[in-house]
């Protein structure tokens, strides 16, 4: 059986109040009870402490000395809270027995040393029967007094109140779950809103948000995590949607440009060298579209948090020279030097997999930017554990740095600039430098070039 949620509420807490109910009422009964019985007792210990008043002691004989008193009117009663009275020696013999007992007689443990308190029957009376031994000066005992008084009055108290109770358990449940219903329907009203608000919302209306309860409970905090989880969906879908139409220029770029290409070429029958010139072309485009593809891949291969890291101990120096070999032609093409000043010493933890790729596209990002004829530098600063790739390139203006790690974001003046590039190395850079927990940024002034530092943990 399915409950919903306010019915769930309601029977948790049924449960909850029939067992803190269940105990309360046992409670109640166990202390009427006892108090009922007690007092019995305490007429009782009244009633033997009169008698033994009366009783002396030859030798281990005992002296019923006031034998009047013992025949008073109460002793004789049957009907009306009658006292019984029952006194027998250590060999269990007879030696009194009130008149209202007639030709009855109690049972004794001829065995016990204190007081015993039990509940019998007598001629279909209730009877609270006291026993206690008969002891004389030294200690000894002598013979067993039986007293009983009639215990009619405190069971049907003892009834009336199970009755009670048990009418009364049922009636206080019933209400108990109707006033719980009630405050849990009251309680989850704000979150059925929250319900309905949440529904309406679309992809068409993203931007809408969920009103906030007036009170500051846990139902406003479930609204505010809501209203943030919108947001960043909403931040997230005008990301795709501008890296959408980021990459559409992009691709429509190197299309237009085959397309323009091979136009050219079907219009009329050209040299041979004139074709191998524009092919040339073409597989320039299709390697800029290939070398796009490549970095949307990567990147979405990191935002989809699928990467497993295997940190391990990196020494800096070996794989800047490894990637300086492996950028030699093209610093030889520019005529650029690069320079690593790093001590072999210079260790970081770190995926060597991952931080080479974050460091071949920094140092990728130097070589097209930087100067012809110019150089890089790599320094490494001990003290702050910082790695730094430097460029004495022309710069980037200061309105373009709070951009530079954006996807597709390049700072030139417009996308047909002359410097080749996809705009999503530093995006890649960004998400490994996150990854690794390595702090990043940059530093750049117009005309003194550009600097990006590693903070490394």
């Amino acid at each position: 059986m399915k409950l919903r949620f306010k019915e769930r509420i309601a029977l948790y807490n049924l449960v909850v109040a029939a067992v803190i109910t269940s105990l309360v009422f046992v409670v109640v009964y166990e202390v009427v009870f006892r108090t009922a019985f007690n007092h019995l007792d305490t007429d009782l210990r009244t009633e033997q402490a009169e008698v033994f008043k009366s009783l002396s002691f030859e030798g281990d004989s005992i002296i019923i000395s006031k034998m009047s008193e013992w025949e008073e009117q109460e002793h004789q009663q049957e009907e009306v809270n009658p006292t019984f009275l029952q006194l027998v020696d250590k060999q269990g013999r007879l030696l009194f027995r009130s008149s209202n007992l007639l030709a009855d007689h109690f049972s004794f443990d001829p065995n016990i040393v204190a007081p015993h308190f039990f509940n019998t029957n007598l001629k279909n009376q209730l009877v609270r029967l006291g026993q206690f031994p008969v002891k004389d000066k030294n200690g000894k005992i002598l013979g067993q007094l039986s007293i009983g008084i009639s215990r009619a009055e405190s069971t049907v108290v003892l009834k009336n109140l199970r009755t009670t109770l048990y009418i009364a358990f049922p009636f206080t449940l019933l209400v108990l779950y109707l006033a719980v219903s009630f405050a849990a329907a009251k309680s989850i009203a704000p979150v059925q809103e929250l319900i309905q608000g949440a529904a309406t919302i679309t992809d068409t209306n993203i931007n809408t948000r969920l009103p906030l309860p007036a009170h500051e409970d846990e139902v406003q905090q479930l609204a505010k995590a809501i209203n943030d989880l919108l947001q960043r969906i909403e931040n997230s879908f005008q990301r795709e949607k501008q890296f959408t139409s980021d990459a559409s220029h992009e691709l429509r770029t190197p299309l237009t440009a085959i397309r323009g290409t091979l136009e050219v070429l079907v219009r009329k029958p050209r040299e041979s060298a004139h074709y191998e010139e524009k092919i040339g072309q073409v597989i320039k485009e299709v390697d800029k579209m290939h070398l796009l593809l490549d970095r949307l891949l990567q990147l979405a291969r990191l935002e989809s948090g699928a990467v497993l890291l295997e940190k391990e101990p990196v020494q800096l120096a070996a794989v800047l020279e490894g990637l300086k070999t492996k950028k030699q032609h093209e610093l030889e093409a520019k005529k650029m030097g690069l320079h690593v000043e790093i001590p072999p010493n210079a260790e970081v933890m770190a995926d060597r997999t991952f931080l080479e790729i974050l460091l071949s596209n920094l140092l990728g990002n130097a070589l097209k930017y930087g100067s012809d004829e110019g150089n890089i530098h790599c320094t490494w600063d001990e003290s702050t554990r910082s790695l730094t790739i430097a460029d004495d390139g022309p710069g980037i203006p200061a309105e373009h740095l709070p951009h530079l790690f954006n996807r597709l974001y390049r700072a030139d003046a417009s996308r047909t600039s002359q410097v080749p590039g996809s705009g999503l190395g530093l995006s890649i850079v960004q998400k490994i430098a996150s990854l690794e927990q390595i702090e990043v940024s940059v530093e750049s002034e117009e005309g003194r070039g550009t600097a990006f530092k590693l903070r490394f943990k």
